[in-house]
């Protein structure tokens, strides 16, 4: 630790990583709207959004001390990391991801009581696949396998399932949404992992960047951009004003040229960022579209 180190509170909410955090809202926001139910069941949907967050961060959390404890964070160029910056022991970051899994077990208790008690399966896949990613024995997320898993949970999983819990069952239109929401969380993690490409390579996490290598890496990331905007535009077919979304488009040139030039490690810092507004705004627009249409 330096004197300029963040202070108590800031590591830890650096820790959370809240770039990435509109993964887990975002879709909420979307499923509800492909819901748009007569009587909005505010309680309903307030209890998915902090499923949803609080599963995200627990993530983020278990993720930080699964790559701090292997060394894989040790290489790294992206934002401060809670265990490899040596900010936070794994213990206490190994404690606050189950804090964070506790809030998001009792909240889906809750929406399980609520609206099904089988919610409870689709909860303890969740959790066990949030762990997974980086944690156990055999962690998926170094084996190529995170993007899948990212496309289930916070694509249909997270979209689709706000729909359900809003309405009692799930709709074609929730279903395309959720495609375009789990593609958008893909180039999410896509951009994260084209920045650490070098560093996980050395340190042996075979993500489909590295298997891929940087211009593959490139073009993977730039698809999966490209199909959320074209699923979030083919749900003008049950909403026309889903068309709305391609109004962000724009935000999506400036992440897209660079992944796609030669730019390397810390050279790519932007294109997180850059990824989750594009996500973000792509999302209220698509929201807001399917609201206010038929």
């Amino acid at each position: 630790m330096t004197a300029t180190a963040p202070g108590r509170t800031a590591r830890w909410v650096a820790g959370a990583r809240p770039r990435t955090l509109p993964a887990s809202i975002v879709p909420v926001v979307v499923g509800a709207a492909a819901a748009r139910p007569a009587a909005t069941t505010w309680v309903r949907l307030a209890l998915c959004a902090v499923v949803a967050l609080a599963l995200q961060v627990g993530t983020n959390y278990a993720n930080d001390v699964a790559d701090g404890v292997r060394g894989t964070d040790a290489r790294r160029v992206g934002p401060l990391r809670l265990v490899g910056s040596g900010l936070a022991t794994p213990a206490a970051v190994r404690t606050a991801a189950l804090g964070a899994y506790l809030v998001a077990a009792l909240a889906g208790l809750w929406l399980a009581a609520i609206v099904t008690w089988w919610l409870l399966a689709v909860g303890a896949a969740a959790l066990a696949a949030g762990w997974g990613y980086t944690g156990g024995p055999r962690p998926y997320g170094y084996r190529g396998l995170g993007e899948p898993f990212v496309f289930v949970f916070f694509g249909l999983v997270a979209t689709a399932g706000t729909t359900y819990c809003m309405l009692g069952r799930i709709t074609a239109l929730s279903v395309l949404a959720g495609t375009s929401m789990g593609l958008f969380a893909c180039a999410l993690l896509g951009a994260n992992n084209l920045r650490d490409l070098d560093g996980d390579a050395m340190s042996g996490k075979r993500t489909i960047a590295v298997r891929l290598g940087r211009r593959g890496a490139g073009r993977w990331y730039a698809s999966l951009l490209i199909g959320g905007f074209a699923a979030a535009a083919g749900c003008a077919s049950w909403r026309l004003g889903a068309l709305v979304v391609l109004a962000s488009v724009p935000l999506a040139v400036a992440p897209i040229r660079a992944a796609l030039g030669d730019a390397t490690g810390a050279s790519l810092l932007g294109v997180l960022a850059r990824t989750a507004r594009v996500q973000l705004v792509a999302g209220v627009l698509l929201a807001v579209g399917m609201w206010a249409t038929s």
